[in-house]
């Protein structure tokens, strides 16, 4: 291990430990410490071999770890080796924050929205948040918004995930309904002039709804994080 200490004001604020599992590989093992989330893995350009070298070592050492954004042949392997494996969101993750995190409900514009959403829901159950999800409720059958609103009404919740793509319009309408933080995923999902995702990106940037966050395209892990982050400040004070 190598010790790195940080100081603030002359003074010792925090203690950063990186494990070096090859030349490329060095696990950051304190980040819920220093960050308060533990360690997230992008895992689309790395090799089957690093994946899984990071993956055995959190598994031998009992470390939280999350890979996003897996490869088939990088599931296939996690799979094998134990870890818990989302094919559609293209997550793995092994434990997860051990406290009541607090409560997110996410909502899916389209089913060709759930792979994000999904991602999103793995990112916030790794950090210990118990999710509430409402998939394929989107403008086009507004009406199917009734129900999800009123149970969202009757939970605890602490923040809103919204994912959408096409116009992007979901967010808005959620955020004017409801008295929580809204934050909003636009995804690549939609014909041409939805340009992969920068025509909802811009939409909900412009939204006239106040209390909206926008995250990038297609970031459910992103999203995950910022409502975890929420949830944990407000629970801290309650």
């Amino acid at each position: 291990m190598e010790k790195l200490i940080k100081k603030l004001d002359g003074k010792e604020i925090t203690r950063i430990f990186l494990e070096k599992l090859s030349e490329n590989l060095n696990i950051d093992v304190h980040r819920h410490i220093r960050a308060g989330k533990p360690e997230a893995v992008l895992a689309e350009f790395k090799s089957v071999e690093e994946v899984t070298r990071i993956a055995i070592n959190s598994l031998k050492n009992d470390i939280p770890v999350l890979f996003t954004r897996l490869r088939n042949d990088q599931m296939d392997e996690l799979e094998r080796i134990g870890l818990n494996v989302n094919r559609t969101a293209r997550t793995a993750r092994h434990l997860s924050l051990d406290e009541n995190s607090g409560k997110l409900a996410i909502f899916s514009a389209g089913s060709s929205d759930v792979a994000v959403a999904e991602e999103a829901r793995e990112t916030a159950e790794f950090l210990g948040l118990e999710v509430l999800k409402f998939y394929d409720v989107g403008v086009a059958g507004i009406h199917r918004l009734i129900e999800p609103l009123e149970t969202i009404r009757k939970e605890d919740v602490d923040s809103v995930v919204v994912v959408a793509g096409m116009e992007g319009a979901l967010p808005s309408v959620i955020a004017g309904l409801v008295d929580l933080p809204v934050i909003a995923v636009p995804t690549s999902v939609g014909y041409g002039t939805n340009l992969r995702g920068f025509t909802a990106l811009f939409s909900m940037l412009q939204s006239c709804s106040s209390g909206v966050a926008v995250v990038n395209i297609d970031n459910g892990f992103g999203a995950g994080v910022f409502a975890y982050l929420i949830s944990r400040r407000v629970r801290k004070r309650s």
